[in-house]
């Protein structure tokens, strides 16, 4: 894969757009000093809905706010978005440099930021959808769909997905179906839980075989096990006998819970039809697929993401006609089910994965035991826990470390950035963020600053040599960035 092509996208094409982006929804963060927010920020008012614009359109705007641009425009837009937020970078590495100057809000990139990887499928990408259950349009409080307004301004419409462009009419058809379902029961919707009631949100996952998972979310109040189970009967003759049976699920779970989100751990997934799981293959490797299991959520794009990843991570030498293997250790750093580590493993003598969900690990050794890899290690824990206890063996035996890091949006924890910079045999860092204004900013400069004793960031700097966006969400203003540190 090449990683060197060249902006060819126009610009001005965009700019005519910024106007009604600028007015209409706040499509990037509000953390950096140049964000298109002005003056204090005051408290929004309930919308009262008056508009004229059809709930359709104001979904599609909530959800997927660039659904007016061609897809040109919105590599463009997510591209200019990027650059901006890596200035930001550039000027704190700069500042770091020359400290009896203040830090400026932005400066000239001092690394390569490639255009944005577009995503080989744009429509009805989604391999999971989470549709909740609230009081609809027509007042209806049995509406399954996703939100318009907010709980804080006390404005929420529940609105049917089915329009949505990012959005398979496989996942759409079940959220139809279980609507039906819910509407058919006896049981009350649980729309706050100090208010009582049962049905929550549903979970569709599908593959590209075209299989598909349903997970029901459902809160038991005061009900008794007998009481619950009469109506998880109920649910599973809905979906294998009843109406819901044109949706042909091939695994259906539930989850009695109590809590806004719960794991496995907490709150075991019951199957109560069908298969435990689903797989999945990317770049020519299968990967198994559990009910909580992570997984990128466009599967198209997830190929080029990883493509790219294993490339940074280990870029393969060509000796003559021939390719070497570069060898030695990558270090997965919140690796979920091993997708990374599994993928470049042919390149590498050996993989040490760290994740903190346990049935995710489970996922990650059964792939890669799937696979045929023996060379990986997937280790269960918190990364602030395990890492710096594992760095020693990093240095032994010594040889070549990378590590690649792909974080929740609320990026490392100090003690995982201190052990990474701290380790000298680390000379590769890959980090991949989807949210590189948030939490993630402060890694990077954490990577890169000066050593500084009272951070007890005392090993050499990294340096971000390259940025590669890619385009995991059409549609909507996010991306994926795969940003490379040395030294």
């Amino acid at each position: 894969m090449c990683l060197t092509a060249t902006c060819g996208r126009s610009v001005m094409s965009v700019k005519r757009h910024l106007f009604y982006m600028r007015t209409t929804c706040l499509l990037f963060s509000t953390n950096s000093p140049t964000s298109w927010r002005a003056g204090p920020r005051k408290r929004p008012k309930k919308a009262a809905w008056t508009d004229g614009v059809s709930w359709e359109e104001r979904l599609a705007d909530a959800v997927t706010p660039l659904w007016r641009l061609s897809y040109e425009e919105q590599l463009e837009l997510k591209l200019i978005n990027q650059q901006r937020i890596l200035s930001q970078l550039s000027g704190s590495l700069l500042a770091d440099l020359r400290s009896d100057f203040p830090p400026p809000a932005a400066a000239k990139l001092s690394f390569p930021v490639l255009p944005v990887l577009p995503s080989p499928v744009r429509d009805g990408y989604r391999n999971k959808s989470t549709f909740s259950v609230n009081i609809g349009v027509d007042g209806d409080p049995k509406t399954v769909g996703l939100y318009v307004g907010t709980g804080r301004q006390g404005n929420i419409v529940c609105v049917k997905a089915d329009h949505l462009l990012n959005m398979p009419e496989k996942h759409t058809m079940v959220a139809r179906y279980y609507q039906d379902f819910i509407r058919l029961s006896s049981l009350e919707p649980c729309l706050l839980f100090h208010t009582g009631g049962h049905w929550r949100e549903i979970t569709v996952r599908t593959n590209a075989k075209g299989q598909t998972m349903a997970i029901v979310y459902f809160h038991p109040q005061m009900m008794t096990a007998e009481e619950v189970a009469v109506h998880k009967a109920e649910l599973v003759a809905y979906f294998t006998q009843g109406p819901g049976s044109v949706c042909q699920l091939d695994s259906l779970f539930f989850q009695e819970s109590r809590m806004t989100r719960c794991t496995h751990e907490e709150s075991p997934y019951q199957l109560l039809y069908g298969q435990p799981y689903i797989y999945e293959e990317v770049l020519g490797f299968q990967f198994r697929i559990s009910a909580d299991a992570f997984f990128q959520v466009n599967r198209t794009a997830a190929q080029v993401l990883y493509d790219t990843v294993r490339d940074l991570c280990v870029p393969v030498r060509k000796e003559g006609a021939a390719q070497s293997k570069p060898g030695g250790t990558l270090l997965d750093v919140c690796c979920g089910t091993g997708a990374i580590g599994i993928i470049a493993s042919p390149r590498v003598d050996r993989v040490i994965g760290i994740e903190l969900i346990e049935q995710a690990v489970r996922d990650a050794k059964h792939n890669a035991a799937l696979n045929n890899v023996g060379s990986c290690e997937f280790l269960p824990g918190k990364a602030e826990v395990v890492l710096p206890a594992l760095m020693t063996q990093l240095s032994s035996p010594p040889g070549v470390v990378t590590a690649v890091v792909n974080p929740s949006r609320a990026g490392l924890h100090p003690r995982v950035v201190r052990a990474l910079r701290n380790q000298p045999a680390i000379r590769r860092l890959v980090y991949v963020s989807c949210k590189p204004d948030g939490e993630a900013m402060r890694n990077f400069r954490e990577l890169c600053c000066a050593p500084d004793q009272e951070k007890k960031l005392t090993g050499p700097a990294f340096t971000p040599t390259l940025a590669v966006p890619v385009d995991m969400f059409p549609h909507t203003p996010h991306c994926e960035l795969v940003l490379l540190f040395e030294r």
